[in-house]
């Protein structure tokens, strides 16, 4: 509760009581009509209890706090709907009063704790050309490194910690142990290897027990520069077989004064630029730690502290850049100790800090209360030629209480390639529709713009619903008679691409947007739907997102916390799962067999390539030269149509060989993952994924469902390198998506292979980067950051009061200006 270190009691009690307040009150705010009315208020037990407070509070918040008791008293013997939420909304304006929202300026003992975090952040701020042991030359490369600030580099944590706390003996050590030795140098030697004929150093560490190689693959010119046979050292590193039976270790971490604490101990290792020395990123960063750690301002409130059990952060960074010499390394590499644990909840507690004022935002915003389940939407479901599933029907209730509150519909609907949602996302648009307003329906390309306006025609046009589709090619020549049609309400749902968005369309009555496959836009693009309407101050339009890129649930959590979430978890009846199969690349000729017989039965294949065209990096297959090698060997003289799709091909070129394969005119399209989202080609019976390997299981997931899409049967095969080792990732991400159809449960693989940074890119939803933690590893923080951001929301919900002051200043410096994106989601 916001209550300073050291408050009496009663302040404590006081903040239980407004959250006993406003629980009741978010309820009414948020419960339909019949629900809000049926709901009973313990007004005069609340308001015995709050005039019990009033040494609590003075001035004009205990005259708020007296006449929040008479309105909780009046509230309880309220029957009118309309009364009620009278009440009900000045009793929200009265609790948030008494929590110290009244616009007072800051009171004198919170002014000077603003001025000190002020200080904070601006030396955080600091470039880090200025931090010690940076300077002009090396910053260009720490910033290219994503190291631009002082603030980053005491974020940069190490990836490992390193026990070098005792020293061996070259005869004692182990293969595959890791192991600090001191020795002399008694030769190096610099050869070339290999055809590429390789510059290599090679060098050999004496002791008294023996002999050990030492091996420089890369910057050879500078570690013969930096060493010299004769001298003394202590190298670390893990120790390997050589061929010829002896000890080595390659590219050994080297200290040339044996005997001094430096690279001693415990030592933390860091992500660095390729060119930079590893003991030179170590020395950066401790020296940063060491002078700047400090800085990190302490803000969170005592009671949140002392209740979590956390630690202050600048102690928690000098105890992980600088480990005392009785630390558990084990629990150092696991993340496991205190000191990750209380930088852990610090950043999570900012993150749902500022999704919550996110979501409270979106809960005062006035909206648009649509009509529900009215004669279009009864015609339709007459006329559809299938029958809706349980979970369409369950995500089409949901989808309708939202729309008949009056406030944004903010909600995502997920669901597999298949599930439905285009017809879920229809049904919204007659309610807007049937209450006398527009809908809007964007997709990221225009031939999925296309085949949304073929199907949303199909099934909406014999309703009487007026239709028009607006892509960058289907404005040219008739632009004018579009936007005009779109201004003047003729058109009753639209249905483009970024051209929806673009200088000059109005929808003024717009009331819903449908954003398909919502994470390939981003915030900006979905707040420029919203201004569609051309009134800033009027209401906003409910927003109601697609994907079906499934998310788990502990990315849910945080990426979209702020929205409310339906899933479609069941395939329409007649639809066939895809049968998936690792094909090993020795097995190429059965490969083409197998593709062979779905073509012979008039079906259509996918073969997907990770390159367009040959690399000198990487030995892979690209889709460029295996187009042309495919029809001039497999599918030579067999009247088998095999064409080239990718990234690289201008849109107009893109969008005929889609046709022509959409069509039937083209068999086999050799593809890169330009088709991950795409249209449906229900004759399309075969998925081949070159190079599985290469590949995340969220997209394999995605390519896999280009497939499957008619009433035929599907197959997936997944075309990867024997895999010698079932306990790697490669053989883990594989196995998932042979083993298992459902999205959620490859989703939840994918993340914890892969993390959330990988799995789906933050930036583009608003949110800050994630710089210490995971939202595998660090769920049950999450949880209770979570619970300690909503519980201090609850009492000031706009972070006003003096006693948040500081939390806003720190929560405006991590999120950078992106919480004013706050009424998108």
């Amino acid at each position: 509760m916001p209550e300073p270190a050291g408050a009496p009691s009663s302040g404590d009690a006081l903040g239980e009581f407004l959250v006993a307040v406003r629980r009741p009150l978010d309820y009414l705010a948020s419960a339909g009509a019949a629900a809000a009315a049926r709901t009973q208020i313990p007004g005069r037990q609340l308001a015995a209890r709050g005039r019990q407070l009033r040494r609590a509070v003075d001035g004009d918040r205990r005259a708020a706090l007296d006449t929040l008791c008479q309105r909780l008293e009046r509230l309880e013997a309220a029957s009118a709907a309309a009364e009620r939420a009278r009440l009900a909304a000045e009793c929200r304006d009265l609790a948030a009063m008494v929590a110290g929202q009244g616009g007072r300026d800051i009171e004198p003992r919170y002014r000077q704790q603003t001025d000190d975090v002020t200080a904070a952040l601006e030396r955080l701020r600091l470039g880090v050309q200025y931090a010690k042991e940076v300077g002009p030359s090396r910053a260009p490369k720490l910033g290219k490194f994503g190291l631009e600030t002082v603030e980053d580099l005491l974020y940069h944590l190490p990836f490992r910690y390193e026990d070098r706390r005792r020293l061996r003996d070259i005869a004692s050590v182990r293969i595959g142990e890791e192991a600090g030795i001191v020795g002399e140098l008694v030769q190096l030697e610099e050869r070339t290897v290999g055809r590429a004929r390789r510059r290599i150093l090679e060098g050999t560490l004496r002791d008294d027990s023996g002999l050990l190689g030492l091996v420089w693959y890369n910057h050879v010119t500078s570690y013969r520069a930096r060493y010299r046979t004769g001298q003394r050292c202590r190298v670390y590193g893990r120790v390997e077989r050589t061929p010829a039976g002896g000890k080595r270790i390659v590219h050994p971490d080297v200290e040339l004064s044996p005997d001094s604490e430096a690279n001693a101990g415990i030592v933390p290792v860091y992500e660095k630029p390729t060119t930079l020395p590893l003991a030179t990123m170590r020395r950066i960063v401790q020296r940063a730690a060491a002078e700047h750690a400090d800085s990190v301002p302490r803000v969170i409130p005592a009671a949140i502290v002392a209740r979590a059990g956390i630690a202050d952060p600048g102690l928690a960074l000098r105890a992980l850049h600088a480990p005392s010499p009785e630390a558990d390394v084990d629990r150092l590499n696991r993340f496991a100790t205190e000191a990750h644990r209380a930088l852990v909840f610090d950043e999570l507690f900012f993150l749902q800090l500022g999704l919550g004022l996110k979501r409270r935002q979106i809960a005062r915003e006035a909206g648009l209360p649509l009509r529900t389940g009215g004669p279009l939407s009864q015609r339709l479901g007459a006329a559809l030629p299938f029958a809706l599933t349980g979970a369409q029907r369950r995500v089409i209730a949901d989808i309708e209480r939202d729309l008949a509150r009056g406030h944004p519909m903010h909600r995502l609907v997920q669901g597999d390639v298949g599930s439905g949602k285009t017809v879920v996302a229809l049904y919204a648009a007659l309610a807007a529709i049937e209450s006398g307003y527009q809908a809007a329906f964007m997709a990221p390309t225009e031939l999925l713009a296309e085949q949304h306006h073929r199907t949303l025609s199909t099934l909406a046009e014999p309703l009487g619903v007026r239709i028009a589709l607006l892509t960058g090619e289907a404005a040219r020549g008739k632009r004018g008679a579009l936007r005009a049609a779109l201004e003047g309400g003729e058109v009753q749902l639209a249905v483009g691409t970024h051209a929806l968005i673009q200088a000059g369309v109005r929808m003024p009555r717009l009331a819903l947007g449908v954003i398909d496959e919502q994470h390939r836009f981003g915030v900006l693009q979905r707040a420029a739907l919203a201004q569609l309407r051309g009134d800033p101050d009027g209401p906003l339009p409910h927003i109601l997102l697609m994907t079906a890129t499934p998310i788990p649930r502990t990315l849910a959590m945080t990426i979209y916390s702020d929205l409310d979430v339906s899933l479609l978890d069941e395939l329409p009846p007649g639809r066939r799962p895809v049968r998936t199969h690792i094909v090993n690349e020795a097995a190429r000729r059965q490969l083409y067999d197998r593709v062979r017989e779905h073509l012979t039965r008039g079906r259509q294949a996918y073969i997907v390539y990770p390159l367009v065209e040959a690399s000198e990096k990487e030995d892979l297959r690209d889709a460029t030269t295996m187009c042309e090698a495919l029809r001039e060997t497999v599918f030579k003289g067999s009247g088998i149509r095999v064409s080239l799709l990718h990234g690289r091909m201008k849109a107009d070129e893109k969008d005929a060989v889609m046709r022509r394969f959409r069509a039937g005119e083209i068999q086999v399209l050799v593809t890169t993952t330009v088709v991950e989202v795409g249209v449906d080609v229900p004759n399309a019976t075969v998925m081949v994924i070159e190079h599985a390997e290469r590949f995340g299981l969220s997209q394999l997931h995605q390519l896999r469902g280009r497939v499957g899409r008619g009433s035929e049967d599907a197959v997936c095969l997944l075309v990867a390198p024997y895999v010698a080792d079932r306990a790697s990732d490669t053989y883990r991400r594989l196995q998932a998506m042979a083993s298992t159809t459902d999205g959620f449960r490859i989703a939840e693989v994918d993340l914890e292979l892969r993390g959330p940074g990988d799995f789906l890119g933050t930036r583009q939803h608003g949110l800050p980067d994630f710089r210490v933690a995971s939202l595998i590893r660090d769920t049950r923080t999450l949880a209770e950051a979570r619970e300690a951001a909503e519980q201090w929301l609850t009492v000031d919900p706009h972070l006003r009061s003096s006693e948040s002051a500081p939390l806003r200043q720190v929560l405006e410096h991590r999120w950078k200006g992106r919480l004013g994106l706050a009424e998108i989601g």
